[in-house]
């Protein structure tokens, strides 16, 4: 196990067992010139996958390799479709430049908002390589082992009713619906979490984003999946994400029962490419 990465805003921890571990929203650094025209930089950092890096940081000692990158999604979100192709039709969700929070606030001030050559620039020096170290990733495992799984870290507030009704489950699995994944490998990850008091849905309102759908291919041995936690199942999370309530710190303790079963949901990835 090293970790590497010629940028300094991408930990590429690499591993030699079958399963890739991507996180491309637990970053919260804004470059200062983007900073200058947004709204509110705490609202820039709101919608953080919050502690998802601290959360799996055993995920090492198991072999795996883990991409991360330290940009905040209010920079660029790596996992939404270049092209601009709404993952959730109809739905409503963010771009892949971000310029509302999830709860619709805006986040850049009047005439700010991202647009031409800034979009291109920041694909061009954050997406683009973010997405490069994951194939190289794949590329490299994939002439170790037959088949391997690329996990994909998320974690989202319990309720946000711009996004979705009621409270979301505990572990929200997705595959598209069947399409990026073997169902073994959907079916050992759902066992490895009904054995929990932990609530659980697959391919409820989160189906998979842009990673999933990109890289699974089950049938060339690259078999992905997502898993989105509901916040409140590893960290103290308030009613409300008010300024000065939101984010709340990381609390092993708090954060233990359910780093147990994400073990188990790791373990089982691994045995299945194995």
């Amino acid at each position: 196990m090293n970790t590497q990465s010629r940028l300094p805003w991408l930990t590429i921890t690499r591993g030699d067992s079958p399963l890739i571990l991507s996180m491309p929203h637990t970053g919260v650094d804004i470059p200062r010139d983007i900073e200058y025209g947004l709204a509110s930089p705490w609202l820039a950092r709101k919608d953080a996958d919050w502690w998802i890096n601290l959360l799996y940081d055993f995920a090492p000692t198991m072999g795996a390799t883990v991409i991360r990158t330290g940009i905040s999604r209010t920079v660029i979100d790596c996992n939404r479709d270049p092209s601009g192709v709404s993952l959730y039709p109809g739905q409503a969700t963010t771009e892949l430049c971000p310029t509302t929070t999830f709860d619709g606030e805006p986040l850049y001030r009047p005439g700010f908002e991202p647009q031409g050559a800034e979009l291109t620039m920041r694909r061009t020096t954050f997406f683009d390589p973010y997405h490069a170290a994951i194939a190289a990733a794949i590329a490299r495992l994939r002439s170790k082992h037959n088949k391997l799984v690329l996990y994909d870290c998320h974690s989202i507030r319990s309720q946000i009713p711009r996004l979705f009704e009621g409270t979301l489950p505990n572990f929200n699995i997705g595959t598209n619906n069947g399409a990026t994944c073997s169902p073994a490998l959907t079916a050992a990850i759902e066992a490895a979490c009904d054995e929990t008091g932990f609530t659980r849905v697959t391919n409820g309102r989160f189906r998979g984003g842009y990673t999933t759908r990109h890289y699974g291919r089950p049938t060339e041995g690259v078999h992905a999946v997502q898993m989105e936690l509901a916040c409140r199942g590893y960290m103290r999370e308030p009613f409300s994400a008010a300024q000065g309530e939101w984010p709340t710190p990381y609390d092993e303790q708090v954060a233990g029962p359910m780093r147990t079963v994400l073990t188990h949901v790791l373990k089982a990835c691994i045995r299945f490419a194995a």
